[in-house]
């Protein structure tokens, strides 16, 4: 193995930036490395392939979902219907936004990374 090559768990954590038509996923691996990010439809058809998506990189921990009360409510049931954890990730600071650049893709990987550090920790109300 040389020293580029990088060891995976197989375990990945799905980072989620929520908006009324769309939202923006990042997955990362276990040590919070980016493997790829998805903007999907805020429909049954989006979520369905978010699933199969985030499922091709292996066993996810958890999904780390920003606004599971409104733009991300439906997006969390239905993850949570097919058996995925859902934690609930805090909208990032505007004005730490504005001065560190803002970006949908950085805001998915940031919520990913927040479950991963620990740094998210709520699990949102059912409305199930």
């Amino acid at each position: 193995m040389t020293e580029l090559e990088t060891v995976r768990s197989g375990h990945v954590v799905i980072g989620v930036d929520t908006h009324k038509h769309i939202h923006v996923a990042a997955v990362t691996d276990s040590v919070g490395g980016i493997l790829a990010t998805l903007t999907i439809t805020t429909d049954t058809a989006g979520f369905k392939q978010l699933l199969e998506w985030a499922a091709s990189f292996g066993n996810v921990i958890a999904f780390g979902i920003e606004g599971t009360g409104s733009y991300g409510a439906a997006l969390t049931s239905f993850v949570r219907r097919h058996g995925h954890k859902v934690i609930e990730v805090a909208r990032p600071d505007r004005r730490l936004r504005r001065l560190n650049g803002k970006s949908d893709t950085l805001d998915a990987e940031n919520a990913a990374r927040a479950v991963l550090a620990g740094f998210a920790t709520a699990i949102p109300k059912t409305a199930d």
